[in-house]
């Protein structure tokens, strides 16, 4: 039985990553988000689409069990580690002011907005502030990937999108366990203490600020040559401080992402920064598409009736319209350019796994029905779909105008 269920795994993850790949290469030649097509390759072959269509004794050749689950969150480990390589501690301080409040407001605005909306609609006050919460942290992952891309991962809307998101994900974390502790509780909404959620929002930045502090000291020390000469030892070292900071940071109540990414913020400054980036770009290429694959292949989109659409269409505005004001409106005055804070509004509009959580929160304690978890997750698959094409439009404009401010004037 244990046997059937690891030759299941591994057919799933070969399957995925086939599937990715070939769709990675045809988005490649039309011009579009490869990211995009690993995501839409995971839809199409995933368990609530082709992939029930092949079946073997009975049961579907592809199945998302919870190893391949966690086969993803893996990935999104590495994806967040990658991305704090690219900035030092230093320029993530630097940026402390506008990435705090393009932060904050990416979470405040779209809590409220969503609260007040779905609280018009006439759900009541728990199911509305649920709804609220997955429409407040942002997945950068996707953002990043496209980033890349383009070689923009060191501009300054790239470093303000990612300081931001931290924050982001680290409030939504605070907005998640006050609400999900609500949610479990006996005395409801009523029951919420202002002074509690403070208090737990405050926790939550301070165990960040200890784990970055601690680790921009204590990794480089680690992580260094002088201590591990044989092959590929500074390598797995490095690897073992980021899986453990991501384990740290789940443990405290924090995204397992953020530990993560701290660990790669104190390795970019350090002796091994090319080793270790070198590395962990060969590891990318497979845990990222990976990542992506597993993310679309969740969707379920047979529960799909007109009345969910319908409020999917509602949600998805409100997602998209909050992170644009929320966060791009500010990012336009810290950056000092109308095109830069758009595409970190852009950039933050992606939602993610906590979207996910929150919805299995409300579903498990019977708060959400499944006409509103069906809404939730079609609101983190569009948000994850528009985001990288959006993004990608606005910087291939940027391409063309610049190279049409680049030519010559033809001389008549």
């Amino acid at each position: 039985m244990v046997e059937d269920h690891f030759i299941q795994t591994i057919i799933g993850v070969g399957i995925l990553l086939f599937a990715a790949k070939l769709m990675a290469e045809l988005f490649l030649r039309l011009k579009l988000p490869i990211v995009l097509g690993e995501l839409l390759a995971g839809i199409i072959i995933g368990p609530f689409a082709l992939g029930a269509y092949f079946v073997i004794d009975g049961t579907p050749l592809l199945q998302i069990n919870d190893e391949i689950k966690v086969l993803g969150e893996i990935g999104a480990i590495v994806i967040l580690f990658m991305a704090g390589l690219e900035m030092t501690p230093k320029e993530f301080l630097r940026g402390g002011k506008a990435s705090f409040t393009v932060g904050t407001l990416g979470v405040v605005i779209p809590f409220f907005a969503g609260y007040v909306v779905f609280d018009m609609y006439g759900f009541d006050a728990l199911q509305s502030m649920l709804i609220a919460t997955a429409l407040t942290a942002t997945s950068i992952a996707i953002s990043i990937q496209v980033l890349s891309e383009f070689g923009k991962l060191k501009s300054p809307e790239a470093r303000l999108i990612i300081g931001a998101a931290v924050v982001d994900d680290i409030l939504a974390i605070a907005v998640l366990s006050v609400v999900s502790s609500v949610a479990i509780g006996e005395g409801g909404v009523e029951s919420i203490e202002i002074g509690d959620v403070i208090f737990t929002i405050l926790q939550v930045l301070g165990f960040f600020a200890i784990m970055l502090i601690v680790a921009v000291i204590v990794i480089p020390r680690v992580v260094t040559p002088r201590l591990w000469k044989a092959k590929g030892s500074v390598e797995g070292i490095a690897t073992a401080s980021f899986f453990g900071a991501a384990a740290l940071a789940g443990s405290i109540g924090l995204s397992p992402i953020v530990g993560a990414f701290a660990v790669g913020m104190a390795l970019s400054t350090s002796k091994v920064f090319d080793k270790i980036e070198n590395y962990i770009g060969k590891i990318g290429l497979i845990f990222a598409p990976l990542f992506f694959a597993i993310i679309g292949a969740q969707v379920d989109l047979r529960a799909v009736s007109w009345e969910v659409m319908g409020l999917s269409g509602v949600i998805i505005v409100i997602a998209i319209v909050t992170k644009l004001f929320g966060c791009g409106l500010p990012a336009m005055y810290f950056l000092k350019s109308k095109s830069q804070g758009l595409k970190v509004g852009i950039g933050m509009i992606s939602r993610g796994e906590v979207g996910l959580i929150v919805a299995g929160v409300g579903v498990s304690y019977n708060i959400l029905t499944s006409d509103v978890y069906s809404t939730i997750v079609i609101m983190v698959a569009v948000t994850t779909i528009i985001t990288p094409i959006w993004l990608k439009m606005e910087y291939r404009k940027e391409q063309k105008q610049g190279n049409s401010e680049g030519q010559p004037e033809q001389t008549k």
